[in-house]
């Protein structure tokens, strides 16, 4: 077996099946397994897994609830195959996917390396300037910010579409689970490889669709969430604190915005539906300063539990 694809999944088995249904699909790809790790559902995903059967090697795990990081632990070490991929349960693969990734880990190199695919939009979905904004230059995910595809920052780790060598995860120690939300904890992971040697190649070939529903507000949720989680990656990794923004979200004020800071929001909005002259900046803005008040607060609240005052 060369490849073990790992899915972590969480309360959405009918966009799940779309995903192995995808896989059953791929064309030239490498022999490969399928690896799925329920995250504590709840619902009925275990019984629909345990009568799905796909033509390819297939098998499921139930754990409590641990997050993703811990679910996708469990499918790397249950994993058979050389290589692990990744991908989300609703990152969709397109038909070529698989034998992108592997044409890549075919390519000879002197470290050992992840590739990273391009994840996107279905087909048919209206990708507003705030859905492209996010999904090329950096918030949710940043593929136009790649300068070489032959070496990518270790930012860049989606664990929606990306694999590398199973063994090179074994040896760093897998996921941290210590992150309360998805986020953070997979370039957390790809820091500490990539001080260890890895290098990342970014292959656009290899595409997912991402069927997943963003609004700018949920959106502006989980940059919070995001900042939160920045803290603890900070506590771990204290010389990434100019990287996570530290110094900025520790200068934040408890002072009232004012009237341009109030109206921001509401203008950033309007990239959901139309290209309007400095949305786009406004959307960087907002959502840049939700994260750092997410920092901020996941900041205090270390401090606090830590007993120093700041």
């Amino acid at each position: 077996m060369s490849f073990s694809v790992v899915i972590p999944t969480y309360r959405r088995c009918d966009t799940l099946l779309a995903v192995l249904d995808a896989l059953a699909a791929q064309t030239e790809a490498p022999s490969f397994e399928v690896i799925v790790v329920d995250d504590g559902s709840g619902d009925a995903t275990p019984e629909r897994l345990a009568a799905y059967r796909p033509a390819y090697p297939f098998r499921f795990f139930s754990q409590e609830n641990a997050g993703p990081a811990g679910a996708r632990n469990r499918g790397v070490r249950e994993a058979a195959g050389r290589v692990v991929l990744f991908l989300g349960d609703d990152t969709v693969p397109e038909p070529g996917l698989l034998a992108a990734h592997a044409a890549a880990h075919a390519e000879r190199r002197p470290q050992p390396f992840a590739v990273l695919g391009y994840t996107t939009w279905p087909r048919g979905t209206r990708v507003s300037p705030f859905l492209h904004h996010i999904n090329e230059y950096g918030l949710q995910f940043g593929y136009r910010l790649i300068a070489d595809p032959d070496n990518v920052p270790f930012n860049f780790f989606y664990t929606s579409n990306v694999s590398l060598p199973r063994d090179v995860m074994l040896a760093a120690g897998l996921f941290d689970t210590s992150f309360p939300h998805a986020a953070w904890e997979d370039i957390e992971l790809a820091y500490r490889l990539m001080q260890r040697g890895m290098r990342m190649l970014y292959r656009p070939a290899a595409v997912a669709r991402h069927h997943h529903e963003i609004t700018f507000a949920s959106f502006r949720r989980r940059q919070e969430k995001a900042g939160e989680a920045a803290a603890i990656f900070y506590a771990k990794h204290p010389e990434l604190g100019g990287f996570l923004a530290v110094p900025q979200a520790l200068a934040l004020t408890d002072k009232p915005p004012g009237t341009l800071a109030r109206l921001l929001p509401a203008w950033a909005s309007l990239a959901e539906r139309h290209e309007v002259p400095g949305s786009r900046r406004a959307v960087e803005r907002v959502l840049k300063e939700d994260y750092l008040r997410g920092l901020r607060r996941g900041l205090r609240e270390a401090a606090r539990f830590s007993g120093v005052t700041s």
